[in-house]
């Protein structure tokens, strides 16, 4: 697959140099120009930008490796230059992490290709994560935390600190667990996936509105950690080692409330109608972005699995009069998944073609939960951020500058899309610094605060 991806990003690259484009072509993108400051701004030529991964997630720890992109920005004298962030990216990912988790991710992005309407993408990933999170599969997740031996019952914890010391606890197991246990890691699953992703969109009209057609296959594998010997408490409060008793995941798949632990091959045809003035895509000072995106899985067309996926989408962009760059930014998401035994790992990410969306939770939606903290059939969410940047300076020909962002997020989760509603909404806000890099590649310090958690992430990219 490494090998495919690599020669698709040759041919294309190639291909794209041998004619140059003619103004005339480009008029139906003329209402993404970008704005006359950042268009100074804008780096010619081809660059590389890289930075070693070092980052920190509540849920998948100290992460270190290296992140980088080669950027095809061509001259100031070729017609897509003002209109279009880069002719061509390269993007390889590659880092590990103190859970043992790890990734390798490759992926080609060609924005109006020689010209034309046509932008294709090709994404590769290779990843295992050990310390994904269960927390169930309905809007019960919506209460507060429990024991995962008592998922319907028993004592509720208001912050996620104290039913992380709970779980640890030593107690009885019942028949089918070892005479003493541990529920340290019974919120916890091994993921381990494969995927290759195929996309082509094509501009209509006036070049806002976009259609999408992708195709794309994975295998994934599941493990729980039954058995494993993990940090416990004792009843004298002495930390210790016991094995782990049944997990949430193990449990509510028996139960038959889930269905996909076993894991398998997932063919997925995905289509979408885009919406898109944004004036520079990796971090937009003005304009609005929709979507309606969809995911088609079928044995018909290969897959193990059942289900069709729908995700809205809306993002609003607004430059204010505040400061040398001052930006308010909105977004709006909903989505739904269909299927009587659509797998549980599905309810788990909201597919965009603009790059999928994790959650309930975590650094994509709720920056104040963990990663899956709600999870269910249907879902809506919002965030909010007033992007103000105070400095900007250029070091040895590369540009730095420096943005401060508060935010607010907001979402809740539904068994059935027709129960979606402004109740029992959770929340959470913080604040978060922004350093771009040659304008395209952004590195986010994201700060979020809750009634349960207090969470610090470093990742790239904005969230949206």
């Amino acid at each position: 697959m490494t090998r495919l991806i690599l020669t698709l990003t040759l041919l294309l690259l190639s291909s794209f140099f041998l004619k140059s484009q003619d103004k005339d072509t480009l008029s139906f993108i003329k209402s993404k120009k970008m704005s006359d400051t950042d268009l100074a701004k804008k780096k010619e030529g081809t660059f590389w930008t890289g930075i070693p991964d070092i980052s920190s997630d509540p849920v998948t720890g100290f992460g270190f490796g290296l992140r980088s992109n080669v950027y095809w920005n061509g001259t100031r004298t070729n017609p897509l230059f003002a209109y279009t962030p880069y002719l061509a990216k390269l993007k390889a990912n590659a880092a590990y992490y103190t859970t043992n988790a790890r990734e390798l991710i490759l992926s080609l992005d060609v924005p109006y290709y020689k010209g034309s309407r046509w932008r294709f993408r090709v994404d590769f990933k290779a990843q295992q994560n050990p310390s994904n999170l269960y927390f169930g599969s309905s809007e019960r997740t919506l209460g507060e935390l429990r024991l995962p031996s008592t998922p319907t019952g028993g004592q509720t914890y208001r912050t996620f600190s104290e039913y992380d010391k709970a779980r640890k606890k030593l107690r009885p197991g019942d028949s089918t667990e070892y005479s003493f246990v541990t529920d340290a890691l019974s919120n916890r699953f091994r993921e381990t996936e494969y995927m290759l992703n195929l996309k082509a969109d094509y501009a209509l009209g006036k070049g806002k509105w976009r259609i999408m057609c992708g195709y794309e296959i994975q295998h994934l594998s599941y493990k729980t950690f039954e058995g494993f010997n993990a940090e416990a408490i004792d009843s004298t409060g002495k930390i210790t080692t016991a094995p782990n008793g049944t997990s949430l995941l193990r449990r509510d798949y028996e139960q038959g409330l889930i269905h996909g632990l076993d894991g398998g091959w997932i063919s997925i045809i995905q289509t979408a109608l885009i919406y898109d003035t944004r004036d520079f895509e990796p971090d937009p000072s003005r304009g609005l972005y929709f979507e309606l995106a969809n995911e088609f899985s079928n044995p018909i067309i290969g897959s193990q699995f059942d289900f069709n996926k729908i995700f809205v989408q809306g993002r609003y962009y607004q430059k204010i009069p505040v400061g040398p760059r001052t930006v308010f930014t909105a977004r709006f998401g909903a989505g739904n998944i269909f299927g009587s035994k659509a797998p549980f790992f599905e309810y788990q990410d909201q597919w965009s073609p603009d790059g999928s969306i994790n959650a309930m939770g975590g650094r994509q939606s709720l920056r104040g939960y963990r990663a899956n903290r709600f999870l269910s059939r249907s879902l809506w969410f919002s965030n909010f951020e007033l992007r103000v940047r105070l400095a900007e300076t250029k070091i040895r020909k590369q540009r730095f500058s420096f943005t401060l962002v508060p935010f607010f997020d907001a979402g809740t989760v539904r068994d059935k899309w027709q129960d979606l509603n402004f109740n029992n909404v959770k929340t959470s806000y913080g604040g978060a610094f922004r350093i771009a890099w040659n304008q395209s590649t952004v590195l986010s310090f994201d700060y979020g605060i809750s009634n349960e958690d207090k969470l610090f992430f470093f990742g790239i990219g904005q969230i949206f």
